[in-house]
């Protein structure tokens, strides 16, 4: 059960990152010389790869962490991004994208089912009561 987690958690975390470097390039047009959207693409699929490798690696408490925080950050920015126009802030490019399409659907599912499966993950390696502990003085 452990390594199926694992490796779903991962595989969730990889399908992101391949739709965030195959649309970098497009996203990227609108600011060729600085922090574009293409380049903020690029950094969520390094973080998903190194969060998904990390995962499947050690399948640790710190790795499902790593890998819930990638996966919702994602999720929450395409959704946000998708249902509201945040104006540029910053070195950060406005995003607003009001519309679903197929490789967007599939990296928001990835990341909502990445952040799910890690967060379930995250719950499994809690560490546990001691054996034979009391709560008695």
């Amino acid at each position: 059960m452990n390594m199926a987690l694992r490796v779903l958690t991962a595989v969730a975390l990889f399908i992101d990152a391949g739709v965030h470097i195959h649309l970098a390039p497009g996203y990227q047009a609108a600011s060729p010389g600085g922090i574009g959207q293409g380049t903020l693409f690029l950094l969520e699929s390094a973080a998903a790869v190194l969060a998904g490798l990390y995962v499947l690696i050690r399948g640790s408490r710190a790795s499902y962490a790593l890998a819930l925080i990638v996966a919702l950050s994602g999720f929450v920015a395409v959704v946000l991004y998708r249902y509201v126009d945040v104006p540029a802030f910053g070195p950060f490019p406005a995003m607003y994208d009001p519309v679903w399409f197929f490789e967007k659907s599939l990296s928001a599912v990835a990341e909502g089912a990445g952040a799910l499966l890690a967060a379930v993950g995250l719950f499994r390696s809690a560490p546990r009561g001691r054996a034979g502990a009391t709560g008695s003085l």
